[in-house]
């Protein structure tokens, strides 16, 4: 399908005086900094245990504002804990929407980064802080949005329903115990939208927006494990057969090896809209492929760019080894990490097959991971109209583009289950200010106030009386 301009026009001019009000309206703004502040200053990492304690402030916010105790969930599980807030509609717009974030974060020593990682800090246009932009100015918005417009008596159309995970960047088994054994607090949800993914890039140059992207795919994350073993010996007597040759042979021949080329409608929709701003020859193989989906010339060319490899077809890579026992022994085994990223729609089980075909009989590969394969979602015009919408509000014109995302996220899980899911962070930033997962993690105080007009546009597109 080729992707286009959605716009409610008529509703977009009606919201945006309201819109704009909302940015510059004083209590929303601190009732935002309030709640980012408090949480940013909790460590829920996995070594600072404070996720529950995070989970239960959020829910007392929810419970003060009104909202009812039978529709606010705090669910423990083990350590850390999963929100689920229900803002109940009248039902005349359709069934629930999802709205996604996590509370967690990754670890932060406070000896390696210039100020203390878990203190809100602004300073030179920039909030500084563990999980500013990963995940937490996410939640602070989502949350100060529900409470502001609960505040204002809104009755959306649909029921809308935040959850916000306890582990999403460790082993995301809130998540997944949320959609298989409390997926009633879900309701029939219709699609979610994820904090956790997409969003606006700003030109290096003078901070112009350059595009919105839309994640609407993820790639499955698989880990394998390569392994060839011997009876080894002393080295002394060198054997023809060997753990560690049978091991680089094989991965010698995954070196030579290039899964099929593949696309998507998020793909060829991104690859359209990119060629626009990438430079000349990118440029021309993006369109290409585009106007000529899985054309080989465009194909090659994308393949030896690490940025768009993975974008074209699935990569496995080596990324540990090991082997051996003692310096004067022959290896008895030896073992190769290999972490593929595999192409939406693509079964794990097609990849692990490929690798042993490719590692041969000497060599047995095991999958390492159990994480579920899952399809794009569609492009769904509501969505795009209203995500239009709102990046609009204050970059007007800026591109709008799906995009396929080579990691992933609690999203992952919600595909899976059959939930279409769209990464629509609220945030606009210059590449060479992202950090997440780094030192100095920081957002931008302006990007972060306008993301309280981000989530009020797409509610009101989507959820808002006509």
């Amino acid at each position: 399908m080729r992707f286009t301009h959605w716009l409610a026009g008529a509703a977009l001019l009606a919201f945006a005086s309201t819109a704009h009000a909302q940015t510059n309206d004083a209590g929303a703004r601190a009732t935002a900094r309030e709640i980012f502040e408090t949480i940013v200053e909790m460590d829920t990492s996995v070594a600072g245990r404070q996720t529950p304690a995070m989970a239960n402030y959020l829910a007392g916010r929810f419970r003060a504002a009104g909202f009812a105790a039978e529709d606010v969930h705090v669910l423990a599980m083990g350590e850390t804990a999963v929100l689920v807030v229900r803002y109940r509609g009248d039902g005349s717009g359709g069934r629930p929407i999802l709205f996604l974030a996590h509370m967690d974060v990754v670890a932060a020593v406070r000896s390696d980064w210039e100020r203390d990682p878990f203190t809100l800090i602004e300073e030179n246009g920039f909030f500084f802080g563990r999980g500013t932009s990963d995940n937490k100015t996410g939640v602070a918005l989502l949350t100060t949005t529900f409470l502001d417009l609960r505040g204002e008596g809104f009755t959306p159309t649909r029921d809308l329903i935040l959850v916000f995970s306890g582990d999403e960047e460790t082993n995301p088994v809130t998540t997944r115990n949320l959609l298989r054994d409390h997926r009633t607090l879900l309701g029939d949800a219709e699609f979610a939208l994820n904090s956790d993914g997409g969003g606006g890039d700003l030109r290096e140059s003078d901070g112009a927006a350059s595009g919105y992207f839309v994640q609407t795919a993820e790639k499955t994350f698989a880990t394998f494990t390569l392994t060839a073993r011997n009876p080894g010996g002393h080295s002394s007597a060198p054997r023809a057969d060997n753990a560690i040759f049978d091991l680089t042979d094989a991965i010698a021949r995954l070196r030579a090896y290039q899964f099929p080329v593949m696309w998507n409608d998020t793909t060829l929709a991104s690859f359209s809209a990119g060629a626009e701003m990438a430079d000349a020859e990118i440029g021309a193989a993006l369109r290409r492929f585009a106007q000529r989906p899985g054309d080989r010339r465009a194909a090659e060319r994308l393949s030896r760019e690490p940025g768009y490899v993975g974008q074209v077809r699935t990569t496995c890579i080596p990324t540990r080894l090991a082997a051996g026992h003692a310096d004067n022994a022959l290896p008895q085994s030896a073992v190769a990490t290999v972490n593929c990223r595999i192409f939406p729609g693509v079964a794990v089980a097609d990849v692990h097959a490929q690798l042993q075909r490719l590692a041969g009989e000497s060599v047995a590969v095991e999958l390492r991971s159990d994480l579920p394969a899952t399809d794009a979602s569609p492009l769904r015009e509501d969505v795009m109209a209203a995500v239009t919408a709102a990046a609009r509000t204050h970059h007007p014109g800026v591109p709008i583009i799906p995009s396929q995302a080579p990691y992933y996220t609690d999203g992952m899980f919600y595909r899976a289950a059959g939930i279409a899911t769209y990464g629509v962070s609220e945030l606009f930033m210059k590449s060479s200010d992202a950090f997440a997962h780094g030192l100095n993690e920081r957002v931008p105080v302006d990007g972060f106030y306008n993301g309280l007009d981000h989530w009020r546009v797409i509610i009101n597109e989507l959820a808002g009386r006509r």
